[in-house]
């Protein structure tokens, strides 16, 4: 079997797997979700930035920025209150930071943005399953005590 044609249809089914994942998620799950995608969207970038691939490095970066903002789409300021309003701003530089990795090929940016996202994730995985549970049969949106998502 040709090694393109492999690569390609294992791309495509794993989307599958992607789009099936996202469809029965809760909104907690696809917050885990997006998160996990910056985290590797990020390590991606770090390998292309040590192998001098310049295009790649570009590309994933963008997305990684394009997954953060997202996050940042989705937080409810008025119930997250000040919560939400330091999400909001730590996004706002994470994406910064990203830029400025780009532009001055520094991996100890991206190391930075991904500790940063890391410990954000951390605190959101620690959120109790009861909550989570409780928010994915009650409502569409996570509850006010955390910096949330629009549903």
């Amino acid at each position: 079997m040709n090694y393109v044609k492999t690569t390609g249809a294992l791309k495509e089914y794993s989307q599958v797997g992607v789009h099936s994942g996202v469809a029965a998620a809760t909104p907690h799950r696809l917050i885990q979700m997006l998160m996990e995608g910056a985290l590797g969207k990020i390590a991606g970038a770090k390998g292309a930035m040590g192998r001098g691939d310049v295009p790649a490095k570009g590309a994933q970066i963008s997305w990684a920025i394009s997954i953060i903002d997202g996050l940042r789409m989705s937080l409810d300021m008025e119930a997250g209150g000040e919560i939400a309003d330091n999400l909001n701003r730590l996004y706002d530089y994470m994406t910064r930071r990203l830029l400025e990795a780009n532009l001055k090929n520094e991996g100890a940016y991206l190391d930075e943005v991904a500790n940063l996202l890391k410990e954000i994730k951390s605190a959101w995985d620690s959120i109790p399953a009861e909550i989570k549970n409780a928010h994915a049969n009650n409502s569409p949106e996570p509850p006010s005590t955390v910096a949330s998502a629009k549903g």
